[in-house]
């Protein structure tokens, strides 16, 4: 008896493993894939964030360009005139001039991690705008799973053509996107 259990759970088992992998015509895959690649390089929300930490980092790098420049200028100044100013002239100078060096190293440090952390907020709102259309898009399609591929990073090493979604996420993100930015009517 207790091998005849063993044997009908057996049965079961492959034919409900066989039943989700050979789906029957007329019936919808349960799995499909995305391609990052594509979809981020696409992506109008995306586009519109990397050109902002584009243009946060590039006013960023030139401030601190600027107050380098600024700063090299005066110690160019003081090594200029040290040798008509006194030791406690000298001595005063070169500490403002140590505590200006410290100060641009410390800016340019808090810049830097701002920028990091505004990208990884950035980064977090770009998974979390993705994975609420996914929610709905699969719940439409009747799909269970959507594996991301990616050339730099492929976990999935072959998909076939027909279980790619690319397209028609992407279409439904931009679409989502150009209506979150569309000018209100004018009333």
């Amino acid at each position: 008896m207790k091998h005849t259990i063993i044997a009908a759970f057996i049965i079961l088992t492959s034919l409900a493993a066989s039943a989700q992998t050979a789906p029957a015509t007329g019936t919808v895959n349960t799995v499909v894939f995305v391609n990052s690649d594509s979809l981020i390089n696409n992506y109008e929300y995306y586009k519109a964030v990397k050109f902002k930490l584009q243009d946060l980092s590039q006013r960023a790098q030139a401030e601190i360009t600027a107050k380098g420049t600024a700063f090299q200028k005066e110690v160019a100044t003081y090594q200029k005139t040290a040798a008509s100013l006194s030791l406690v002239q000298r001595t005063a100078t070169e500490k403002r001039l140590a505590a200006k060096q410290q100060a641009l190293q410390a800016l340019s440090q808090n810049t830097g991690k701002q920028l990091q952390d505004e990208e990884a907020e950035q980064n977090t709102k770009l998974y979390d705008r993705i994975t609420a259309y996914l929610k709905t898009y699969t719940k439409t399609k009747g799909y269970k799973i959507v594996l991301t591929y990616s050339k730099s990073n492929p976990s999935l090493l072959y998909g076939d053509e027909s279980l790619d979604v690319t397209k028609e996420v992407l279409a439904g993100l931009n679409e989502e996107y150009k209506k979150e930015t569309a000018p209100a009517p004018v009333k």
